[in-house]
């Protein structure tokens, strides 16, 4: 779908740091197995290397959710918006066939900010977007092109969601939903 990035927090530094430390250790290895580099390494810590790297991956994916479950990142009652949000586009039933849906939102009473935080006011987050219940996006803005081109044919649900600097909705929820269809591009 599309590649979500954003500054986050604990969870995702730790998960950074793992996969960066996955790529200097699989590349050791690598250079160890070719001959090249880290003379000081025998030949044959290359295999045990790439095996040190492959874990440190799966580690960058599996240990980060598992310290920071989502539901302990959220403490206490959620605050309430001030906020409203609507679709300019897509406009219900928009036909897309080229893979790519502009999405134009109206937020009214709300300010996005860059950043995450756990200081929480009532008109202060980020946009979240989801097709069909799967998050695709979590930007700053209320205009982006979101890429629904893996999407079947058919009819899909998106979803924006104007939620609290820490990435929790508000209570109640601040959401937007509009259907499109996807054609069959063959």
């Amino acid at each position: 779908m599309a590649f979500i990035a954003h500054r986050g927090a604990a969870d995702e530094s730790l998960g950074i740091v793992l996969l960066f430390a996955a790529m200097w250790v699989g590349w050791t290895g690598w250079s160890r197995l070719r001959g090249h580099g880290f003379e000081r390494l025998p030949a044959f810590a290359g295999p045990g290397l790439l095996v040190a790297g492959g874990t440190l991956i799966v580690a960058a994916v599996v240990v980060p959710p598992a310290l920071f479950p989502p539901n302990t990142r959220v403490a206490g009652p959620r605050p309430a918006s001030t906020a409203t949000l609507s679709f300019d586009q897509p406009e219900v039933g928009t036909s897309v066939d080229d893979g790519r849906l502009e999405v134009v939102l109206d937020l009214r009473g709300g300010t996005i900010v860059d950043g995450t935080s756990t200081d929480l006011a009532p008109d202060i987050g980020h946009i979240h977007l989801t097709v069909d219940g799967r998050l695709v996006s979590m930007t700053y803005g209320v205009v982006q092109v979101v890429d629904v081109g893996s999407l079947p044919p058919g009819e899909h649900d998106l979803r924006a969601e104007f939620v609290a600097a820490d990435h929790a909705p508000f209570s109640p929820r601040v959401v937007a939903a509009v259907s499109f269809r996807t054609q069959d591009r063959a």
